[in-house]
């Protein structure tokens, strides 16, 4: 039967690659076909209408409703121009040094990146970042990979991920909040490294100029400002000095402060209102974001239904029986082979490949913790790790095609350049992962 189970999760992956179904749909349907192939009953206890369907499909909604808050703050990040603000003020600060410039526009990634993910963060940083970066004459790919590595530097605290990880794993929001930062410094090497290797080992290129921001039509209206500084603050739509904080403020009161994810979240999207808007438009401007926030995280809500599904699959007593001795077989006890091991299988992450934690990935941690063969804190340590890397090599990711086509390159190219790096941020994940889970 554990074979049987195996054939059906390739044949997935297989429809995955080849895109023959949507990976939500194919997940769905695989947690239904391995219900069936694991012996589950139609309906009751451990069945495939009411365990797998009924209750798998709003497993994750804790990480349903912390992406819709994290989609309406970045929403209000675009839209108040508190990120178009962050990143011109880094760009007329390097001036005409392009390494700073560079350095600049990823650390702004980075705040972005705490706040939301996929493309929308790639674009509140990018939309500006990468032709300001290009201008002063980042390589094209070196610019496309900035804006990525940057992302995936503030991955570690992004407040979604941190539910994502405790609900599907079942474990507190503190202990994947320990890992995270013990994570971070490796994703943040890894990310400075990227840009000041790449954009000195290629040299400078002036293949594009720079593109003046266009002044706001949806920014908030203002009084007449008096002073210099004023009228080009209303000229380019800037944000004032104290919205600024709005993408540290959630990081502050969750890590800092201890505070659960909703809340932090919600406190963001308060302050960036408070702080740029009149109130007699908060109204409007909050339902036009929170829309605006429902259109962007349909797509991810749409697949954490689904692996919600696909764990509540993988978890029944017949699908850990059958496949927990294949599983046993081929999973490395011994700390320096899990790392060596799990270092060498890193490919498998990209194209929505087995051990991405979006799709399969999910459901294999699942079987891990399921079948006693590692504990929480180290499956944990695993999809992570992984993640740190689909998050910015896999040419399939939404955030990777954006800024590739954005900076008029290939995906592909992209992965190329930026994978090496990545790849090293997730040896360090699981270093600690070996170090302190096993």
């Amino acid at each position: 039967m554990g074979i049987v189970i195996l054939i059906v999760m390739a044949a997935g992956v297989a429809a995955i690659l080849t895109k023959k179904l949507p990976t939500a749909f194919a997940l769905v349907l695989l947690g239904v076909v391995i219900a069936f192939v694991s012996g589950a009953p139609v309906t009751g206890k451990n069945s495939v209408f009411d365990t797998v369907l009924q209750e798998g499909a709003p497993a994750l909604a804790a990480t349903m409703i912390a992406i819709l808050l994290g989609s309406w703050l970045g929403k209000l990040l675009d839209e108040t121009g508190i990120a178009g603000t962050l990143v011109r003020k880094i760009v007329e600060f390097g001036g005409d040094r392009p390494t700073v410039v560079a350095l600049g526009v990823l650390l702004v990634s980075t705040l972005v990146g705490t706040v939301t993910g996929s493309a929308p963060a790639a674009m509140l940083a990018g939309i500006i970042g990468i032709p300001a970066m290009i201008a002063v004459g980042i390589p094209k790919v070196t610019a496309a990979g900035t804006i990525l590595m940057g992302i995936a530097a503030g991955m570690p605290f992004e407040l979604p991920v941190w539910q994502f990880f405790s609900s599907a794993l079942d474990l507190p929001v503190s202990e994947v909040r320990d890992f995270m930062v013990k994570l971070f410094p490796f994703a943040l090497f890894a990310a400075v490294m990227f840009v000041l290797v790449e954009s000195r080992r290629r040299g400078v290129e002036h293949t594009w100029a720079f593109r003046t921001e266009a002044p706001r039509t949806n920014a908030p209206r203002t009084k007449t400002p008096r002073t210099k500084g004023g009228r080009r603050r209303a000229r380019l739509g800037d944000a004032p000095w104290y919205a600024l904080l709005t993408p540290v403020l959630p990081l502050v009161l969750a890590l800092g402060f201890e505070l659960a994810i909703i809340p932090s979240l919600l406190a963001g999207v308060l302050y960036a209102l408070v702080t740029t808007t009149r109130p007699r438009e908060m109204n409007r401007r909050l339902l036009r974001t929170l829309y605006g926030g429902f259109e962007v995280a349909a797509a991810p809500i749409t697949l954490f239904v689904a692996i919600g599904i696909l764990l509540a699959a993988v978890k029944l007593p017949g699908a850990v029986d059958a496949l927990e001795p294949l599983v046993t077989a081929v999973s490395p006890q011994n700390p320096v082979l899990f790392v060596v091991v799990f270092t060498a299988l890193v490919p498998l992450c990209l194209y929505r490949g087995p051990l991405n934690v979006y799709g399969l990935g999910a459901g294999i941690a699942g079987v891990l913790i399921a079948a006693g063969i590692y504990p929480a804190a180290a499956v944990l340590g695993i999809t992570a790790s992984y993640n740190q890397v689909f998050g910015v090599a896999d040419p399939t990711s939404t955030q990777t095609v954006w800024s590739a086509q954005y900076a008029g390159v290939g995906p592909q190219q992209v992965m190329t350049r930026t994978l090496p790096y990545v790849w090293f941020a997730a040896l360090g994940g699981f270093c600690v992962t070996a170090a302190t889970a096993l």
